[in-house]
């Protein structure tokens, strides 16, 4: 079971040293150029005194302590950590904002189709309504003709047809 355990640690070992060599260490890369250093994604490059420094994982910005922010470089030499900063945020909020305007105009639309379909579907009911009332209408009126014929109350269209004859 030692064996085993102790072949392990080993190979762990090898690999961390595989993974050092092939990632050389920021510091080591000081006094060179920034593109050399930035080529190692964990570098952080400061123009002020040209030194290649570990990037500060722990913290989300470089403390100034390390590097000013307008003199730091990561990722790309010819763009501060300023700009790169201000930048990503006002790419951000164009983004926000444009999914917003989007979001609201596709509710908007779909608002106002929902509308004319409702619109379209109340005339057509307020349509039917009519024809149905026309129709209880001319119904009761012929009842109440019967009715009017059947105890002899039933008024002539014109009245003063009796004198003529």
């Amino acid at each position: 079971m030692d064996g085993a355990r102790s072949v392990c640690v080993l190979l762990c070992l090898l690999i961390a040293a595989a993974a050092a060599a092939d990632d050389p260490a920021c510091s080591l890369m000081s006094n060179t150029t920034c593109e050399t250093c930035l080529k190692n994604v964990k570098c952080l490059w400061c123009n002020t005194n040209s030194k290649c420094l570990d990037y500060p994982v722990r913290n989300i910005l470089p403390p100034s302590s390390l590097c000013k922010l307008s003199d730091a470089r990561w990722g790309i030499c010819w763009v501060n950590f300023e700009a790169l900063i201000i930048t990503m945020s006002v790419v951000g909020g164009i983004i926000i904002l444009s999914l917003v305007v989007c979001c609201c105009c596709c509710c908007r639309k779909k608002k106002n189709r929902n509308t004319s379909l409702d619109t379209e579907r109340s005339m057509r009911e307020s349509e039917e309504r009519k024809v149905r009332q026309e129709e209880r209408r001319t119904q009761m009126k012929s009842r109440h003709d019967e009715i009017r014929k059947k105890y002899g109350l039933f008024k002539e269209d014109n009245p003063y047809t009796k004198f003529d004859h």
